[in-house]
């Protein structure tokens, strides 16, 4: 069981603590086998907001954690409190992975655990850190960046990408969509997708998108071109592609080609069909097509990336 110790101290904001509190604290009903252990950790009681919080622990118990989250830190142009920075530190050299949601990244930088790294922050602070911490490659374009041990998120919506990205990087993208679904939110948006953009979820009633996602995704099968998907939206390719562009930060292709993606990744872990099908089911079309896409986008081959979480689902305890 993977252990979440999330950071607070006075002047957090309530809204990414809440988030990272809902996703690693509340286990879903349709997931087997334990959930993380969750633990909020701080120097004492804590006001965050209109709101207190009793800490389950001191921001000593962060180095026992195996991922530590701090949310946004409220005021940008007051330094966090040096107990703060020196536990987040403690933990990472500990071992634990550290993730920062929105301006908490003020926090990860005070720490030194951003220094040549690439990281992020909502977009309307980038400038702050970036002038306060010259050794920071901060990008504002991007939801989120994860470097293995450090992760950074950009603001509200963007620290729950986060949250699901490491759900899905911990069980896969299968449990990661059973938590998504729970929230009714969006299974999935690319860390490299741009944070400011005119729509990111076109679900409203007569946007030129909202009927033409879900038509693509029960599409995934066959062979679809922008002509194609063009075609369905009743309009020209370049004005497609405007929409795309402007509701998802990115093109219908790749936005097509992750979709693809997504589903070969729940193939992989919930069903034994072979690379081959999957590609056939994934509209991949051959194995050697899956395989370097797949690789290309997650780092790892199909077949690795199977055995890592069959070798995960095998291990882990059933429920009782």
């Amino acid at each position: 069981m993977d252990t979440v110790a999330l950071a607070v101290t006075d002047g957090m904001l309530h809204f990414e603590l809440s988030v990272a509190y809902e996703v690693f604290g509340s286990a879903p009903a349709a997931v087997p086998g334990p959930w993380y252990d969750l633990a909020v950790c701080g120097p004492h009681a804590v006001r965050v907001g209109r709101f207190r919080l009793e800490p389950d622990h001191g921001l000593d118990h962060l180095r026992h954690a195996d991922l530590v989250i701090v949310p946004g830190w409220a005021d940008v142009d007051v330094d966090p409190p040096a107990e703060l920075v020196g536990a987040v530190r403690a933990a990472h050299e500990a071992g634990a992975r550290v993730a920062s949601l929105c301006t908490g990244a003020f926090v990860l930088a005070a720490a030194g655990l951003l220094d040549g790294r690439r990281a992020t922050t909502h977009w309307a602070h980038t400038d702050v850190l970036a002038d306060r911490f010259p050794r920071v490659s901060v990008d504002p374009d991007v939801l989120y960046v994860d470097n293995g041990s450090v992760l950074t998120s950009a603001g509200k919506a963007a620290a729950l990408d986060l949250c699901l990205h490491l759900v899905r990087l911990d069980r896969g993208s299968s449990v990661a969509n059973t938590v998504a679904r729970r929230l009714v939110v969006p299974p999935h948006r690319a860390g490299g997708q741009a944070q400011f953009v005119a729509s990111p979820v076109p679900a409203r009633d007569g946007h030129p998108l909202t009927a033409l996602l879900p038509w693509i995704t029960e599409r995934l099968d066959r062979p679809l071109t922008v002509e194609d998907l063009a075609r369905r939206a009743g309009m020209s390719s370049r004005h497609l592609a405007r929409h795309f562009r402007a509701a998802t930060g990115t093109t219908p292709l790749q936005w097509l080609l992750i979709q693809r993606i997504r589903r070969a990744q729940e193939l992989l872990e919930t069903t034994d069909d072979s690379v081959d099908a999957i590609a056939s089911a994934t509209g991949m079309g051959t194995a050697t097509t899956l395989r370097r896409h797949f690789n290309r986008t997650l780092g790892v081959p199909p077949d690795t990336y199977r055995r890592t979480f069959r070798s995960r689902t095998d291990t882990a305890p059933t429920a009782t």
